[in-house]
């Protein structure tokens, strides 16, 4: 019982970070990093722990279903230069720096240990940049990359994070008979993601209930994760591209009520599993710090504050050299692949990039999935140094670039023609033009209600010199004015007892809906 009300209380108080996070413009997940830190040295935490073949699986699959659901593919396309030089080049060069650095200060560690902590804290974390950048205006060709980078370059890392592992537990490794595996294992999982896609749409198509398909949801970031680890394909590339693959057909053939339920659960679930894995990783730090003498403590220090100094710099000197010179990557065709004030970003844009490099989630499920049960600390070779390290650099970067990245890009001031917002604007018109084409043959006073209110919209997307739509039809505001009204009336009913609970729930389903279907506005 104890447990389970120390799981509440840590929500609880995950909850109240989250908060204070937002507030402040800052990355949630540095936070929960620092409660991390201190339920480390809390009395009394239980010991809890995780299998640590299920840790990539558990943390991994969701958050890149999630996130390969919400990338353009387009977009990625059009960007794949500077993509492929953070997602490929640079995490090749931030593992390569910190195994040199631990080599060098830890003369014993095996180079297969050493590379494993290269890759464990080579890839930056999608949800720290992403929570940073929501609260700031970017230009889309900026935010598009770090997106893309945050996507991809988990496969990288976690391929030479495997190869790694597998060369230090068996003390055997040829690249000769690894590369054709590996190249059939790329192959292999751009093949099956799609595929595995193609048999969940038509699976999902029957699916109405908004629980059944939620599950079916989690169901495939799991199962597909679990398959392509069994058949030796790689869980990130087939998650993925299965996932991006999905999000082209799935909104066509998802009913509007299963779509809003399972985004709140998505966006739920992944803020949990962040939760877990930092109090998961907290929880290991307090024991690993008690089996240390003062002098190891010592080592593991200057071993932990060099990586962390080596991963940040590392990425400085990769990008920002990149970001001057033209044919690299950040300058260049902008997202619409024509001039604008994002043609060239910079190095402004270069800075940015160079400090939006926090690590997270991926780090940590890394560090947790490492092997334990033999020699060398706890299992793997100096298991204990490469977990303490890792979660040292998961709060060197959240922290001090986490809270600082929002100052930063607002001191740089970077703009774009919001090329996005034009976009919307453009389709929304055309969105329209197609509702009043489907509305000629219906002669109803409803339906010339409807054409009136969505041509009064195109008369004004005519008149504008981009022919943008305006965001909201005339009746929106009306709309939640009257919604309003209508559900204070239906509180004093309850509260006066003249209507039930059950009519009321009824009732107030209904008003949601109809409020739903006006316009979104930040402050409705």
């Amino acid at each position: 019982m104890f447990v389970f009300h120390w799981i509440v209380g840590v929500l609880i108080g995950a909850v109240l970070l989250a908060a204070l996070a937002r507030r402040l413009g800052a990355p949630y997940p540095a936070f929960l990093a620092l409660g991390g830190v201190g339920l480390a040295f809390l009395p009394g935490v239980p010991n809890l722990s995780l299998d640590p073949e299920l840790a990539l699986a558990l943390f991994l699959a969701p958050v890149l279903m999630d996130a390969g659901y919400d990338t353009s593919l387009r977009d990625l396309v059009r960007n794949w230069r500077p993509i492929a030089g953070l997602a490929i080049g640079a995490v090749a060069a931030t593992t390569a720096a910190v195994a040199a650095v631990a080599i060098w200060l830890v003369p014993d560690m095996p180079l297969s240990a050493a590379i494993v902590l290269g890759a464990v804290v080579a890839p930056p974390d999608a949800v720290a940049a992403l929570s940073v950048l929501s609260h700031v205006s970017l230009p889309h060709r900026l935010a598009t990359i770090l997106r893309g980078e945050s996507l991809l370059n988990d496969a990288g890392s976690l391929l030479i994070y495997r190869l790694g592992v597998a060369a230090a537990v068996t003390g055997h490794f040829s690249v000769g008979e690894v590369a054709p595996a590996f190249l059939i294992g790329v192959v292999g999982s751009l093949v099956a993601g799609p595929l595995a896609a193609f048999v969940y749409l038509r699976i999902l198509r029957r699916v109405e209930d908004a629980a059944s398909a939620i599950v079916l949801q989690f169901s495939a970031a799991f199962g597909l994760w679990i398959a392509a680890e069994a058949v030796e394909l790689s869980g990130v590339l087939t998650v993925v591209s299965f996932a991006i693959a999905v999000a082209r057909r799935a909104p066509g053939q998802t009913p509007p009520r299963v779509r809003v339920i399972s985004n709140a659960v998505w966006e739920t679930a992944i803020f949990v599993l962040n939760v877990l894995a930092f109090v998961l990783i907290g929880n290991q730090i307090g024991p690993i710090l008690e089996r240390l003498s003062p002098e190891q403590e010592l080592s593991y220090a200057l071993v932990a504050g060099a990586v962390v100094a080596t991963v940040v710099l590392v990425r400085i000197a990769w990008v920002l050299p990149a970001s001057i010179i033209r044919h690299v990557g950040f300058s260049g065709a902008g997202p619409s692949g024509g001039d604008g004030p994002d043609r060239d970003l910079g190095l402004g844009a270069g800075a940015a990039v160079a400090w939006s490099g926090m690590r997270g989630l991926v780090t940590v499920a890394a560090a947790l999935a490492l092997p334990e049960g033999g020699p060398g600390g706890a299992g793997f070779p100096y298991r204990d140094l490469i977990v303490l390290t890792a979660f040292c650099v998961v709060i060197g970067t959240l922290v001090v670039q986490g809270l600082t990245l929002r100052p930063l890009l607002a001191r740089l001031g970077l703009e774009d023609a919001d090329p996005v917002g034009l976009e919307v604007g453009w389709a929304r018109a055309e969105a329209y033009g197609a509702a009043v084409e489907a509305l000629k043959a219906d002669r109803s006073e409803a339906a010339e209600a409807l054409r009136e209110e969505f041509h009064s919209v195109l008369a004004q997307a005519e008149a504008h010199e981009k022919g943008l739509a305006p965001e909201g039809l005339p009746t929106d505001e009306p709309r939640r004015h009257a919604i309003r009204a209508a559900r204070d009336r239906l509180l004093a009913l309850r509260y006066e007892g003249r209507i039930g609970d059950d009519a009321y729930f009824v009732l107030e389903e209904e008003l949601d809906w109809a409020e739903l279907n006006a316009t979104p506005r930040a402050e409705a």
